[in-house]
């Protein structure tokens, strides 16, 4: 009779806590953290993309990675054939062909500079900037002594 007792008293308790431990192994609260994969980013830049167009012969070049985990910007930016040293230089969001607005803060130069150089830096963007990074509202220009409101201009792509 003790043998029965005990033998239904134990079956009741594996049940119980076969439940509980099923229950708790398949609980997905959705917390979990789904890491992205970083972008690429590039673009060339000429006079000819500065709204209104400049005529000249300097060019420019942007590469880097974006992650959109921690919205960290990482680049290097070159540029060559300006009618001088940068004087200034930045981010700005805007589409193709319209003007736009400063991103973050302007790139300054030194008295070294030249007309043919690069720059390397990283940014900590916003959500927001983040996105207009990624759907190619955002460029990047310098300005010279010449051409102060921008000698040159280059859109942005980012890839995966």
């Amino acid at each position: 009779m003790k043998t029965a007792f005990f033998k239904n008293k134990f079956m009741a308790m594996l049940v119980a806590g076969s439940i509980c431990v099923g229950g708790f192994t398949s609980c997905d609260d959705d917390d979990d953290t789904t890491l992205m994969d970083n972008y690429t980013i590039s673009g060339n830049a000429a006079g000819s993309q500065m709204v209104p167009a400049v005529t000249g012969t300097g060019t420019g070049t942007i590469t880097g990675t974006y992650n959109p985990n921690n919205r960290v910007l990482t680049y290097t930016t070159t540029w060559s054939g300006l009618t001088g040293a940068p004087t200034g230089g930045g981010f700005y969001n805007g589409a193709t062909g319209v003007s736009g607005t400063a991103v973050g803060t302007a790139w300054n130069f030194d008295a070294t500079a030249t007309g043919t150089g690069s720059r390397t830096g990283t940014m900590t963007l916003t959500e927001a900037q983040g996105t207009q990074l990624t759907s190619g509202n955002w460029y990047y220009g310098y300005g010279t002594t010449a051409n102060g409101g921008g000698e040159i201009r280059g859109q942005i792509t980012a890839t995966r």
